[in-house]
């Protein structure tokens, strides 16, 4: 028989005092979470050339994190409904603060991955449990909906505080100390967590299944693999098949056993409701916008336009800022204008932003900005309201499954933007470079290799910087085609949803 928790904090809702001040504190674990998914996009040069990466190396620095934040989202949020989210919010901070100051001083390329990946076993521990008590501790359905667009908000600050804030400490420190700032921050989150966050609740009738987050990791590690196998300019077959093999079959067996598990960490009949479905794609496609832009755009006005790593992280920047205030609008309007025009419109308002940053790039940065705005309006919106279509589709006792699900998408979405978009990057810039004459053949693997060289090979900067540049327009024109994909599919999806529907819609 399951045990039913008696706490009386778990039935009586805080004070408002206490559900304002324990939103600080969660969402100052979740600035934490998101400024690491982004902090490395304008660090990536400096970082990889003192450590002496590769471009493959690079990749993996940034994308351990997510990869392995994504795996283990499922099974840590479903450990926090069995534990109690207070407790896996601190564990997870302890984690995550260990984990940064490894990852501070890694002397090695291997030892800065594993770190990152340590990183992302911390965020996976605290991102469910920052929704999960959000949806907990607000009852009221309005007052939720404002705390979950705050929450959102600051999830689109974090990820554009990330490149500004790296570039802002390499001007006077070494490289670790994007991970040091983290320290003080989470002692700080750790002390204000014990002293102001509710009892912790936990139900341990509850079933939790490690194999089932096993599975769950292997399936996401092999597909991303295989995607960055497949974007190489020279794609081995052998190692795409292994890691494509390792993906289907982890996928086939965890939905295979969520089915026989009476506690699964994943109950697939929640995808039935519609707007469930359409607030989980609306996360995936909206962190794959953010995630591909700034990583691509600060690499290129890095690399092609001598920009430091401050100045390229203040111009993506412009994506949080334009999304701001509709992230803030969004929940405060969600139930008088419902889902739609919220999460299907700000994802079309994206597109013409992404369009718009597609043809101006290279001519003028004016317009370039303006794309970058208005890119971020729409997904501010879109962003703002698919956390309250997630949480406001199931009951409490599923809090930690929803949040999970939730994060998942936004860390797939983040994850596939730097394996696709980055792998593919260079893959364009490699086949489509012209070397002139005398150039060593080395310069074709990445614009890094073309700059050691240039100074001694006339001609080659050009070449090169031509090559970058066609190499971004053929991944905005990705970006942008993919942001509408998701634009017409949650349409699709919300088409019966009216402002009267907007949470707990019907079921199909």
């Amino acid at each position: 028989m399951r045990t039913v928790p008696t706490d009386k904090s778990a039935t009586t809702a805080p004070s408002a005092r206490r559900r304002w001040l324990l939103l600080a504190v969660v969402s100052a674990g979740l600035l934490l979470i998101t400024l690491d998914n982004s902090i490395l996009y304008a660090a990536l040069p400096t970082l990889t050339q003192e450590l002496g990466a590769s471009s493959s190396e690079g990749l993996w620095i940034i994308n351990a994190y997510p990869v392995v934040m994504a795996g283990l989202l499922l099974g840590s949020g479903t450990l926090g409904d069995r534990v109690g989210h207070r407790r896996m919010f601190l564990i997870g901070l302890v984690v995550f603060g260990s984990a940064s100051l490894a990852a501070a001083f890694s002397a090695t390329p291997e030892t800065l991955i594993a770190a990152r990946a340590l990183l992302a076993v911390g965020a996976a521990a605290m991102m469910p449990a920052t929704l999960a008590l959000i949806r907990i501790t607000f009852e009221d359905e309005r007052e939720r909906n404002v705390a979950i667009a705050i929450w959102g908000t600051l999830a689109i600050v974090g990820s554009a505080l990330g490149p500004i804030i790296s570039g802002l400490l390499l001007q006077s420190f070494w490289w670790g100390s994007v991970f040091l700032i983290n320290v003080p921050v989470v002692v700080a989150a750790i002390v204000a967590t014990l002293v102001l966050a509710p009892p912790n609740v936990a139900d341990p009738g509850r079933k939790w299944d490690l194999p089932s987050s096993l599975l769950a990791l292997v399936a996401l590690v092999g597909l991303v693999i295989a995607i960055k196998e497949t974007a190489k300019p020279e794609p081995a077959l052998l190692p795409i098949a292994a890691a494509g093999l390792a993906a289907v079959v982890g996928g086939w067996a965890f939905a295979r056993r969520q089915r026989r598990l009476p506690d699964p960490l994943l109950d697939f009949s929640i995808f039935r409701n519609r707007a469930f479905l359409a607030g989980v794609l609306a996360a995936g496609f909206s962190l794959f916008a953010i995630a591909g832009i700034q990583l691509i755009t600060t690499q290129r006005f890095q690399l092609v336009e001598g920009f430091t790593p401050l100045r390229a992280g203040l111009l993506v920047a412009a994506v949080a800022l334009g999304a701001l205030p509709t992230a803030m609008a969004g929940g405060a309007t969600l139930h008088r204008v419902g889902l739609l025009p919220i999460i299907a419109g700000g994802l079309a308002l994206s597109t013409v932003g992404s369009a718009l940053i597609l043809l101006t790039f290279d001519t003028s940065m004016g317009l370039l900005i303006t794309g970058l705005l208005i890119t971020g309006a729409g997904l501010g919106a879109a962003m703002s309201v698919a956390s309250s279509a997630i949480m406001g589709n199931v009951p409490a006792r599923r809090a930690g499954m929803a949040s999970s699900v939730e994060e998942v998408s936004y860390e797939f979405g983040s994850l596939i933007a730097v394996a696709l978009l980055g792998s593919l990057l260079t893959s364009v810039y490699t086949a489509t470079i012209d070397l002139p004459a005398g150039a060593p053949d080395s310069a074709r693997d990445s614009l890094d290799s073309a700059l050691a060289r240039a100074a001694a090979h006339p001609g080659l900067l050009d070449a090169a910087s031509t090559a970058f540049d066609g190499a971004y327009s053929t991944v905005m024109v990705v970006v942008t085609a993919v942001i509408a994909v998701g634009a017409i599919m949650t349409g699709v999806l919300l088409r019966r949803h009216g402002p009267g529907s907007a949470l707990s819609g019907p079921h199909h």
